[in-house]
Order: C-alpha cells, then sequence, then structure tokens
C-alpha cells in the first residue's frame, strides 16, 4: 500500500474559474484557448487534448489551503467541466516518466528536499520522501516548465 494518495485542485476553484472567468482570491482574467501543447488539467490531472479541447489558464496559490505568504503561479483546467481526479495512491499515468520536481514540505511550510525525477522512478521517489517523518506533503512539478502540477498528502 501507498504511503500518500494524490490531491487534485478543489472542484470549487475550478468551477469559480469557470463560471467568473477569473482565478480565484485573485480576479485576474483567466485566459481562454485550444490547447496549443501540453496542458495537464490540475482538476482531472489528464491532458487537455492538443488542438481540439479548450483551456482555461490561470493564476493558482497551490499554498492557499495550507498556510501563507501566497505563492500563486499559473496552471491549466480544461474549459468544460471534468470530473475531479479520485485522489489515488500512484502517481497518474500521463505524468509517469516525465521531468517531474518532488518538493518535500514539512511544517509552516519549509521545504525540506526537493528531488528531480525522470524515466519512471517517480513513484520510488515520493514514498522514499513519505518515509521521512518530518515531511508532511509533497508539490509535485513539471522540472521544465516549472508549474505546480498537484500535491501529494500521507495516506
Amino acid at each position: 500500500m501507498s504511503s500518500f494518495r494524490v490531491v487534485a485542485i478543489p472542484t470549487e476553484i475550478a468551477e469559480r474559474v469557470r463560471s467568473t472567468g477569473k482565478s480565484p482570491n485573485y480576479g485576474f482574467p483567466a485566459h481562454r484557448e485550444v490547447a496549443a501543447g501540453r496542458a495537464p488539467c490540475r482538476h482531472c490531472l489528464k491532458l487537455i487534448e492538443h488542438g481540439h479541447e479548450e483551456l482555461l489558464l490561470f493564476t493558482y496559490d497551490p499554498f492557499r489551503e495550507l498556510g501563507e505568504p501566497p505563492l500563486p503561479g499559473p496552471v491549466y483546467i480544461h474549459a468544460r467541466e471534468c470530473p475531479r481526479h479520485l485522489g489515488g495512491d500512484s502517481i497518474p499515468g500521463e505524468y509517469r516518466g516525465r521531468l517531474l520536481t518532488l518538493e518535500g514540505y514539512g511544517e509552516d511550510r519549509a521545504l525540506l528536499k526537493e528531488v528531480r525525477v525522470s524515466g519512471g522512478e517517480e513513484q520510488a521517489v515520493a514514498e522514499q520522501l513519505f518515509r521521512e517523518a518530518n515531511i508532511c506533503y509533497v508539490h509535485v512539478r513539471s522540472t521544465e516548465a516549472g508549474c505546480f502540477l498537484f500535491r501529494l498528502e500521507r495516506s
């Protein structure tokens, strides 16, 4: 059994962006366009289909519910409604083998460890991070783009 579960952005955030056309907490306009490259939805954690599906790009703070100060950055979601990722105990298939950075955080949002992975080692590295008692949660980021993808929390 895995020591963690995958956490996508909350449905309330995705619905608010879709209904208002603005980023939550900041009010900046969300940008809408047809996906022109690799665009992972932070709500369902599936890829937004290149050249076919529309996306919304907006400012999101992945630390919002975890404390201050804010640290916002750009994220994508499907422009149409999509189901939230169910929060399984393994890295979603769309992200396996990609260049990822796993950031292990402790109390008070202290960054304790940062590990870059590729070639399918992301699950093992995540498990290893959660073996460290002082790591409370892990942010998974794109190493290439630097953006937040999803959070891992202890099971």
